[in-house]
């Protein structure tokens, strides 16, 4: 019977065995080729090419010396030519020598001393038994200016970025004659210079020499007749044939890391897959629903692997749907209860004062045994009506709350001239405090586009809150003012100090500065919470402020028309 599953992964057995023959066949193969190719071609190739850029570097360097030499002194035999005195010149002499880096010392010698010296031409002499380069330019027929330059300097110049070097570097003159060295050794010297060929290659860098792993390297300039001369020691053969060594030891060892690298990633990918299908497993039974088998996928991943956390995470996502909605539904019936309790204490709060004064009244209206004056009857009369319009309003307020909540307002948006809007509330609600209102409005205001019955509303709350959270005989400050596109009032009076974290929740239904035992206002505490929502309704914001010295703020910004 054929198994219907097609797997298109291999099993771990399978697994295991190709990757235990890609980890010893393939870094076995590389191996062999790195070992190879370092012991045919690296030692040799670059000893060689080493030794022959260094003589290269070397003869630029004296070439750039001699330059250099050369034009400072013909500058100087310009010089002395213009000068006609003998102490004129000896003056010149000296001050040159105080500024010359290069030259240590300088004179006119004549033509009577020319058999110390092998031709009366402009030329370059090395005096190794004096430590000094000397160099010459006629300067008549009868004189000529030498210059001397001491072998150190012009060490320190041509061997300057050779100074770490371990080489051997020997110039020579047109005589084969010694004129300065790097890492001079005698033995050497005279071993190099014995093997250097009778007949050299002018102005190229030459390979000599019969030892290939010592390679010997020449330069022969032909202006300045010199021959630089580098010598690859035997100690820096044995120091480069050493770091060969050392690259085929490592070769073999990043071979044997990556045989254990690749073994050990299968075996840790296997290993953390098994532990997040546990890890799930043991979630699950907790209650933790959201916990996902979250496997490391890779070629190394086999396929009842990823199979199993795939069926593991479809139940998971099942059960976890299912317990979300019973979790929401918990959540509504929650916010419901407290709604609810919220409603009762609110209604039963509230409403009992103004229901307690119109029962009162009435009845007072209705005894037959008294005899009540006008002035009482109206005075009687003039309460109950306050207090039925307080019911209506709490009422109101109450009714408004589903349509906040689910963006049913139903709104008539129009030009409203703010300047109207605010005195129309200001007057609205004179009578209910003897409180002075200042108004401080632009002559020349926009119209704002929002409704003008919720809007005037808004400021009617407002204003009523300004009267009962604020100190007594301290005035109420309305301000307005435009930016950019939006009309800002703002709307302040003297109160405690709010922290920012406690003036957020004051937007909250049934919220307010006052909790229950320090209660000195009435109210049900949704002012605030149905003026954002009005606001945010015609396309506004609002923000509360609260001040160190006990100023309170709301600040309302609408849409300029």
């Amino acid at each position: 019977m054929k198994n219907p599953i097609k797997f298109k992964r291999l099993k771990i057995v399978e697994q295991i065995i190709i990757v235990l023959l890609l980890a010893v066949i393939v870094p076995t193969t590389i191996s062999a080729i790195i070992v190879n190719n370092i012991n045919q071609h690296a030692v040799r190739n670059e000893l060689q090419y080493s030794a022959l850029s260094i003589a290269e570097s070397i003869a630029s360097n004296i070439e750039t010396f001699s330059e250099s030499g050369q034009d400072e002194l013909n500058q100087i035999v310009t010089a002395l030519r213009h000068i006609p005195s003998d102490f004129g010149k000896e003056i010149y002499m000296k001050d040159i020598l105080k500024s010359s880096n290069l030259i240590s010392e300088l004179y006119i010698v004549n033509k009577a001393q020319k058999d110390k010296y092998k031709e009366w031409n402009d030329y370059s002499s090395y005096n190794k038994l004096n430590k000094n380069i000397e160099i010459f330019q006629r300067l008549d027929d009868y004189h000529a200016v030498m210059a001397k330059v001491n072998v150190k300097v012009f060490e320190k110049q041509v061997f300057n970025i050779y100074r770490n070097d371990d080489r051997q570097i020997y110039i020579l003159n047109k005589e084969n004659k010694l004129v300065a060295a790097h890492n001079y050794n005698e033995k050497d010297f005279k071993r190099v210079t014995y093997a250097l060929p009778k007949k050299l290659v002018e102005d190229s860098s030459v390979i000599f020499g019969k030892v290939k792993n010592q390679p010997l390297a020449y330069y022969k300039l032909s202006d300045p007749e010199t021959t630089i001369i580098v010598n690859t020691t035997h100690h820096i053969t044995k120091t480069t044939i050493n770091t060969a060594r050392s690259k085929i030891i490592l070769a073999l060892c990043l071979s044997a890391l990556f045989i254990m690298f690749v073994v050990g990633l299968y075996t840790y990918y296997l290993y953390i897959n098994i532990r997040q299908l546990i890890k799930g497993i043991m979630a699950l039974s907790k209650g933790n629903y959201k916990r996902k088998v979250r496997l490391l996928t890779s070629v190394f991943t086999p396929h009842e692997t990823v199979f199993l956390a795939e069926e593991f995470n479809k139940m998971a996502d099942e059960i976890n749907n299912t317990y979300r909605k019973l979790k929401h539904t918990n959540r509504e019936l929650k916010k419901l209860d407290e709604f609810r309790s919220n409603l009762i204490d609110t209604v039963s709060h509230e409403f009992r004062t103004p229901l307690t004064s119109i029962k009162g009244y009435t009845s007072r209206l209705l005894r037959q045994d008294i005899e009540l004056d006008e002035e009482t009857i109206q005075k009687s009369l003039k309460i109950i009506k306050n207090q039925s319009e307080r019911l209506s309003r709490m009422v109101e307020d109450l009714l408004v709350i589903p349509d906040i909540e689910g963006a049913k307002l139903n709104l008539i948006p129009r030009e409203v001239n703010l300047t109207d809007s605010i005195n129309d509330a200001v007057l609205s609600t004179k009578h209910k405090a003897d409180r002075e209102v200042r108004i401080n409005i632009p002559e020349n205001l926009p119209d704002v586009i929002a409704d003008t019955d919720r809007l005037e509303q808004v400021f009617i709350n407002l204003i009523e809150n300004a009267y009962k959270y604020s100190y007594e005989n301290t005035p109420i400050l309305i301000e307005a003012s435009t930016d950019k596109n939006h009309a800002i009032v703002k709307i302040s009076n003297s109160y405690d100090y709010i922290p920012h974290e406690k003036l957020q929740k004051l937007f909250g239904k049934f919220t307010r500065i006052d909790d229950k035992t320090t209660r000195t206002t009435r109210g049900t505490g949704l002012g605030l919470f149905i003026v954002k929502g009005l606001i945010l309704a015609m396309n506004g914001s609002i923000e509360l402020e609260s001040t160190k010295d006990n100023i309170f703020s709301v600040v309302i910004k609408l849409p300029l028309a």
